[in-house]
């Protein structure tokens, strides 16, 4: 089965046990190989008194890419995710950072993998450093350690901690 790597955040409620239920019913869409330590970071791009708590998690599915992104846009609404404006707060998102090693650009559901901002992302890259360091990006040709170095070089002192 293919392997589909997904970020999962939530900084509504309770965060951890929001994404608790959320790994729980994941396994109705495949194996979940790993889940990556938890990690808290800082609401990007607005202005908020919630930190979010992510984390990555591994997934054999039977699935293809927008198949799969259906599905977990439908656990999402399942596990309460109401529409909030971009980057903003949420009781639980999911989003499919790579799929395989298969670059997908899907207008009709919206679907860009690998993620089109990971690469900017520290709590992405952080957590995704623990489970697959030497995974290379398919289109930057970098592996996650590398680009989680290139990023801290840039923004100086991380911002994420693991809890």
């Amino acid at each position: 089965m293919p392997l589909a790597i997904l970020g999962l955040g939530s900084n509504m409620g309770d965060p951890k046990q929001n994404l608790d239920k959320a790994v729980a019913e994941l396994a109705n869409l495949g194996h979940v190989k790993e889940v990556a330590p938890y990690i808290l970071s800082k609401p990007e791009g607005y202005d908020a008194k919630a930190d979010f708590v992510n984390t990555v998690v591994l997934l054999s599915t039977p699935y293809k890419p927008a198949d799969l992104l259906r599905k977990l846009k439908s656990l999402e609404q399942k596990l309460g995710r109401v529409p909030t404006f971009r980057n903003g707060p949420r009781i639980i998102d999911l989003d499919i950072l790579f799929y395989d090693d298969q670059v997908i650009f899907d207008d009709d559901v919206m679907l860009f993998v690998p993620h089109p901002r990971l690469h900017e992302r520290e709590f992405v890259l952080k957590p995704l450093s623990y489970l697959l360091p030497d995974f290379v990006h398919p289109q930057l040709g970098k592996t996650v350690t590398q680009l989680y170095r290139e990023l801290m070089r840039k923004k100086g002192v991380p911002t994420c901690k693991i809890l």
